[in-house]
């Protein structure tokens, strides 16, 4: 047990897709978009990469893609509150850009899509990051992962109507190799990097490149919650079945194209087992962790209702009878409504009118996007309130590191002083550089940061 981090440092980085839409056509490119919607955050910041006020990190990534990595968070509900509380901030943003376009004459709606792929090919990452101790040998602790990860799709899958079929995942597509120190190039589904953005001697950072972006929040806590649940009891050592595939990344795709959890997948032992099967021993396997599990981080009653959910997701996928789960799972919520209209309109799946759905689903737009159309009138259940979502927009995490960054934030930005900001490093750069190191993302109180910001507050009434 002493190796396991029961508190857990996490947090997710999340692109999305951005376009504005004049009579149904482009009217800019991405890149154009990009410009505008980032022109509020160069102006204040004179970069288009920042941290927020609630110390989570916006910018513009390669490709004109926005994108919003969370601050570090140690639950599972806290870090949903902070990846809804990107949706908004980039909501925020869209509105503003498309206001500047309106005042330069461009009329054009601005639109962001929190999705992993668009028509014309172009994939946009989910990427999840979890703490794990040093002492792990990170490579042969993935591929005791790779079975769930590649099976977890039908758990958390957002869902995609794509060659004239409905796909429960839309990410599975995107990734060819099981693991990898790249990111681009093969797309694995556990990328090696080390990046542990901490004490290297104690921390490693797992990066997971493979998952959805959910709208669903019952959706991206199940998908957060049962990793760690996996996680936690490889570290603890519990004696999980030996679910280590021949070949992991041969079947992810048939995987997404299946949603009665039937692909037979070859185990490197000998034998074979269905995805559904691998979900149901893990869900069984973290059945009986609960039992042992220490009560920190995540409490253990919201790790109850994870499990809860988690069964009856796979109850559903066994009998096919999905009205158990069908406002909680995004790839269900979305294939029961894409159905109502296919079945009306008597059409296939490749029908326009679909595709067109299947992406308004994904807009962020709180009064537009059809997300929260559903959720408004509670086909779209809720696991969080929007006074916590807006708590955690203007509010760094009180329980981690993020928490020192977030005043120390405030404190250079409130006198205007020059400074520099990572996720482990904090340099204020008047009246002479200083610089802090932050090696444990845990730490909440720290008397170096506390002298800083003094000196800072102290700067501003010298000058």
């Amino acid at each position: 047990m002493s190796g396991v981090f029961a508190r857990r440092i996490m947090g997710v980085e999340t692109e999305f897709g951005v376009t504005a839409v004049r009579d149904g056509k482009a009217a800019l490119t991405p890149q154009e978009v990009a410009r505008y919607l980032f022109r509020p955050v160069f102006m204040q910041h004179r970069s288009s990469n920042i941290f927020t006020e609630n110390a989570s990190r916006l910018y513009l990534d390669v490709g004109a893609h926005p994108e919003y990595a969370t601050a570090e968070c140690d639950s599972v509900t806290q870090l949903l509150n902070y990846d809804k509380a990107g949706e908004v901030a980039f909501d925020e943003l869209a509105r503003t850009a498309q206001d500047t376009l309106a005042a330069e004459g461009i009329k054009a709606d601005v639109y962001l899509f929190k999705n992993n792929v668009d028509s014309l090919g172009n994939s946009y990452g989910a990427h999840e990051n979890y703490l794990i101790s040093r002492e792990l040998v990170l490579k042969n602790f993935s591929r005791q992962l790779l079975a769930f990860l590649i099976t977890r799709q039908l758990i958390c899958g957002a869902g995609v109507v794509k060659d004239g079929q409905f796909w429960i995942s839309q990410r599975a597509d995107q990734v060819w190799e099981g693991v990898s120190s790249a990111t681009t190039r093969t797309r694995p589904i556990i990328n090696t990097r080390d990046e542990p953005h901490g004490d290297s001697h104690r921390f490693r950072r797992m990066h997971v490149i493979v998952g959805d972006s959910n709208m669903s929040e019952p959706t991206f806590a199940l998908k957060i919650g049962s990793m760690l649940l996996v996680i936690e009891m490889l570290e603890a050592g519990i004696d999980l079945p030996d679910l280590e595939l021949e070949d992991p990344i041969a079947h992810i795709r048939e995987i997404a194209g299946d949603p009665t959890g039937s692909t037979v997948l070859a185990l490197r032992n000998g034998g074979s087992i269905t995805a559904l099967d691998v979900q149901r021993r893990l869900h069984e396997a973290a059945l009986l962790w609960l039992g042992q599990r220490p009560d920190e981080g995540t409490p253990n009653a919201e790790m109850h209702r994870i499990v809860d959910l988690w069964g009856r997701v796979l109850d559903a996928i066994e009998t096919q009878d999905f009205t158990g789960v069908d406002t909680e799972i995004d790839w269900v919520i979305k294939r029961k409504l894409l159905t109502q209209f296919k079945d009306k309109l008597g059409c296939g799946w490749d029908h326009p009118k679909l595709a067109h759905i299947d992406l308004a689903y994904h807009d962020i737009h709180r009064e537009r996007g059809l997300f929260f159309h559903l959720q408004r009138k509670s086909m779209a259940a809720r696991w969080t309130t929007d006074e916590d979502i807006a708590h955690a927009r203007d509010n760094a995490p009180q329980t981690t590191r993020a928490r020192l960054r977030a005043e120390f934030l405030a404190a250079v930005r409130k006198v205007g002083m020059p400074h520099n900001v990572d996720w482990v490093q904090l340099k204020s750069n008047l009246p002479e550089p200083r610089t802090i190191e932050l090696l444990d993302p845990f730490v909440t109180q720290d008397e170096r940061v506390t002298d800083l910001i003094n000196d800072v507050l102290a700067y501003e009434e010298e000058e």
